[in-house]
């Protein structure tokens, strides 16, 4: 297994954007990601520690506490699949989701990545900021391929 020195945390503006999994709020995250809601059908709490456990996860924390999320499942050269980005309702507007891509992407496990996948119901503006494209069979995938890496 090869050392990994951990990704420092970034500020942007008032919040701070962070990789370190162990600073997740997990029953925030739950409550938001699992619960039956816009974002899921419900999943079981005991399938939930491995949706974490097995993405890299990036937070981003408002007077220490957790505001937004994203997550990434790649095999971190030639695909990667970014899952739940949120800013919470009260902060958005401000930048702070796009700070949270950058920051993402900047990921030294994620940086050489050749393919990346999403699905988005009302978010395109966004992401075709970091060159995704709709997909022409399905509106809510968007893909990007970084050629000449």
């Amino acid at each position: 297994m090869t050392f990994r020195p951990p990704y420092p945390n970034s500020q942007y503006q008032e919040y701070e954007l962070t990789a370190d999994k162990k600073r997740m709020d997990l029953d925030y995250l739950y409550n938001l990601l699992c619960v039956p809601s816009r974002y899921s059908t419900g999943l079981p709490p005991e399938r939930f520690s491995p949706v974490i456990e097995n993405s890299l996860c990036f937070g981003v924390f408002y007077q220490g506490k957790q505001m937004g999320f994203a997550r990434v499942i790649t095999d971190q050269s030639e695909f990667a699949s970014l899952w739940d980005v949120f800013i919470d309702e009260p902060h958005r507007g401000k930048g702070i989701g796009q700070a949270l891509l950058q920051y993402l992407f900047a990921h030294p496990q994620l940086r050489g990545t050749f393919r990346w996948f999403l699905m988005t119901e009302d978010a395109h503006g966004l992401y075709q900021k970091f060159n995704f494209k709709t997909e022409v069979y399905n509106p809510y995938i968007m893909m990007k391929v970084n050629v000449g890496l």
